[in-house]
């Protein structure tokens, strides 16, 4: 055993740190946390300044967790030395804690050391070891502040949901806020009444080509209202809101004279954005990449804790992924400088580093997320990376270099044109040096991209005084739209404008309320499911605090205060509790008791009976008290048309997720399913192909895990096509062929077709090749990163194994049926 023992979460980062050290360190993981809070129990001392109970997390909860802490316990015996090396974050730092904890006993004196890098180079790895640290006791107790407050508020209020709604309801602190914010979008969007207005536009030529575009912008000294009808108009502005009365002025401007009366060109200065922190990678990861969050963040920690890039061995690729600072370190300023200097010129290098403002609650320890090499191009490392993880670097490495190059310039002229009382104005840009958008060019919003447009027109060369010729006069009819529902991007820009929770905890609150059945997806956007509402009105209405926007950004500030050492966490935890305790004694009283029925104003159609409001395993539903009849609340009428009846379609919910139903159930019985994507799926389509089984037509569905082909009489006949890949089973007295089959999941496995009776599976394709050395009739074949695509033997005891070259690839896969999979 080395002297010195080295603890890190992560096995992907284990090995590539011990790579870096020498003999004397030996590194191992603990795969996360080892200690939490108990599972089943509030693990919290109240009346004892919140005295918490850390238990060893059950092999239950996190597999082979004893084993990984008695290996750990074993290691540190033997070592002279512990160093913890978790990561550079609060959730890192109590790692470390408990790790110290359950490690070293409190009469040891072998010493136990923090060490802190912001990225796994060999660099940065070997400088953290010659200057190591000590756990710091405030970001602990900042950890401790939060998982308390988080457990109180879950543990006291999802049982009073359980109590009042029904049973594996939960509520959580952070997560409940943002449900409460994609609820009230979802009302003003319902509520929103759309305001209708017109445009007018003049195509206009003047002496020199092009023709143009100008829009009238005001009539008189009243300017043209196009937004905020909200706020009403003032005298000063002029709404043109019918159709009559554009005609009206359109006829007034066609008899008008056009002449340019101001021409203004000016250079226009486009700065580059700033290098990434978390929740802009996230929001842009979204918007060009269309990486879930949870995604984005997953490939993110493998990029940071090392990639095997052929000779140079593991690396880490960038920098620590969660942050809220753009600081950038001078060693990776002059090196980007350098880099833009060789690769794009002179001209595009600033005279000085850009230095971005980072907002001034960020832990500005970290830097901003960055390559740990700007000299490691996408280029070079495309072929030891995946696609995905390849987008993600080249976002990361294009957004870096472009941070420190200089602006894009345009020539930007505005022309102002009067035609009698009327004042029209054209806008157009010309690109003269592309500064940073040689490399990068940030994804813009709806709006954004729009007014870009706009202002891209190519105009004329024009002079004041000219008179223009009239080409056409375009009206255009509009209505104000209503706010648009969150998407993943824009829901994380709203908690970080709103300061509600921290960059790495996005990732889980979005992935939360999905989870519980909050909120689904529709078309990429987040709607609230008529469950979400209902558990959202009952935690605002009687949690007023609790589940305040500006409420909980405080706490987070609170929390931020603690870690910075000042204000005590149970000075923190006593003042929430205070106000959160007689919250909760008086929601136990008032709280709507819906497992009982809420009464609605609605008639039962069979007997005319008031129908109660309930919610069952699938959400809200109504019932009638006295017939028993039942409703569905969250039915909702699409445009899609049933295409056996010919009925408007309806979008229900089961325990396979959401699907539409014919309205004319149950008279017709036609159900299209909806994709996780929230695409509507393909309908049922007749092939020329009878079932084997009975002689009806196969047709061609939509299952939860993809296409396939089976029987138009199910469930009355059973068959299923599957794919077969004609390679006989490999158990003994097995008369079974291998055939492609899906996980739950929805992985792509390999089994026998005689399934119960034969459980043979394997992971890997079949191929139909003998074994060159122990003669077995298939190997398998799968595809590495470092040695590409290769064949082993199916048989643990055989050893072969070879890299095959590209030729032979399509001469030994066996060729499987056409059939879809199931």
């Amino acid at each position: 055993m080395a002297k010195k023992l080295v603890i890190v979460e992560s096995p992907a980062k284990a090995k590539t740190i011990n790579k870096y050290l020498g003999r004397d360190f030996t590194v191992m993981a603990s795969v996360g946390h080892i200690k939490d809070l108990p599972e089943k129990e509030l693990g919290v001392d109240i009346e004892n300044d919140f005295r918490p109970t850390y238990v060893i997390i059950p092999d239950e909860i996190k597999k082979n967790n004893r084993r990984i802490l008695t290996e750990l316990k074993r290691a540190a015996r033997e070592a002279e030395a512990i160093y913890l090396a978790a990561d550079p974050d609060r959730e890192g730092e109590a790692i470390c804690q408990h790790l110290k904890e359950e490690l070293v006993g409190p009469r040891e004196k072998k010493p136990v050391y923090r060490v802190l890098f912001h990225e796994i180079t060999p660099q940065a790895v070997r400088a953290a070891f010659r200057q190591p640290g000590e756990i710091d006791r405030n970001k602990v107790e900042a950890q401790q502040a939060r998982r308390i407050l988080d457990r109180l508020v879950g543990y006291l209020v999802s049982p009073l949901l359980w109590k009042k709604v029904r049973r594996g309801l939960s509520a959580g602190r952070v997560q409940s806020v943002a449900l409460r914010l994609i609820v009230e979008r979802e009302r003003e969007i319902e509520q929103f009444v759309p305001t209708e207005y017109w445009t007018i536009r003049a195509r206009l030529s003047a002496a020199e080509p092009p023709p143009f575009v100008a829009q009238l912008v005001r009539i008189g000294e009243r300017s043209i209202k196009t937004s905020a009808f909200d706020e009403g108009v003032r005298p000063n502005e002029w709404h043109i809101r019918t159709e009559a009365e554009a005609r009206a002025l359109i006829e007034r401007l066609a008899a008008s004279e056009f002449l340019v009366t101001a021409v203004e060109t000016k250079e226009k200065k486009r700065n580059p954005a700033p290098p990434f922190t978390t929740s802009k990678l996230q929001q842009e990861a979204a918007r060009r990449l269309r990486f879930s969050v949870k995604k984005t963040m997953n490939i993110a920690q493998k990029l940071y804790e090392g990639v095997e890039l052929g000779p140079e061995g593991s690396v880490g690729l960038i920098t620590y992924m969660r942050t809220d600072s753009t600081r950038i370190s001078d060693a990776a300023l002059a090196e980007v400088r350098r880099f833009i200097a060789e690769q794009y010129g002179s001209a595009f290098l600033p005279e000085e580093p850009h230095v971005y403002r980072t907002k001034k609650d960020a832990q500005d320890a970290h830097e901003a997320i960055r390559p740990t090499s700007v000299f490691r191009t996408p280029e070079q490392v495309a072929p030891y990376l995946s696609r995905d993880e390849l987008a993600l670097y080249k976002l990361i490495w294009q957004r870096f270099v472009a941070s420190q190059m200089k602006p894009a310039l345009f020539d930007q002229t505005v022309i102002e044109i009067q035609a009698g009382e009327f004042g029209l104005r054209a806008t157009g840009s010309v690109l003269t040096f592309p500064g940073f958008l040689t490399v990068y060019e940030e994804a813009k919003e709806e709006k954004e991209g729009e007014e870009d447009e706009d202002a891209a027109a190519t105009l004329p060369k024009v002079t004041v005084g000219e008179r223009l010729t009239l080409l056409q006069l375009l009206p255009e009819q509009h209505f104000t739209q209503p706010p648009p529902r969150y998407t993943e991007a824009s829901l994380v820009k709203a908690l970080e404008e709103n300061g509600i929770g921290r960059p790495s905890t996005y990732a889980q609150i979005l992935s939360i309320i999905q989870d519980r059945d909050y909120v689904q997806k529709v078309q990429g956007r987040f709607k609230p499911t008529e469950l979400g509402r209902l558990v959202c009105d009952l935690l605002v209405e009687n949690f007023t605090d609790i589940f305040d926007v500006e409420y909980t950004a405080a706490m987070e500030e609170e929390l931020d205060k603690v870690e910075e050492g000042r204000v005590s966490w149970v000075t923190v935890l006593k003042d929430f509790y205070q106000k959160f305790a007689a919250d909760l004694a008086r929601a136990e009283q008032q709280m709507e008791d819906v497992r009982k029925g809420v009464e609605t104003d609605r008639a039962c159609p069979q007997c005319g009976a008031l129908m109660v409001k309930k919610v069952g395993r699938y959400g809200p539903f109504l019932a009638c008290p006295s017939c028993g009849a039942t409703q569905n609340l969250s039915e909702e009428e699409t445009e899609v048309i049933c295409d056996k009846c010919g009925r408007k379609m309806v979008r229900r919910r089961s325990r396979f997720g959401q699907f539409l139903a014919c309205s004319g159930y149950p008279e017709c019985t036609n159900t299209r399913r909806i994709g996780r994507d929230g695409q509507l799926a393909a309908p049922d389509r007749v092939l020329e192909e009878a079932c084997p089984e009975c002689g009806a037509p196969l047709l061609l569905r939509q299952g939860p895990y993809g296409e396939y082909i089976a029987c138009s009489r199910r469930p009355a006949c059973s068959y299923v096509k599957v794919e077969t890949l004609g390679i006989p089973c490999p158990r003994p007295d097995c008369r079974g062929e291998l055939v492609v089959r899906r996980s739950r999941r929805g992985r792509l496995f390999y089994g026998c077709s005689a399934y119960p009776d034969c459980t043979f599976t394997v992971w890997d394709r079949p191929v139909n090749r003998a074994c060159p050395q122990c003669g077995s009739p298939f190997v398998l074949e799968k595809v590495t990163r470092r040695d590409g695509r290769i064949h082993y033997c199916h048989r643990q005891e055989c050893s072969y194994r070879e890299a095959v070259p590209h030729e032979e690839i399509a001469e030994s896969v066996a060729s499987p049926s056409t059939a879809a999979r199931p």
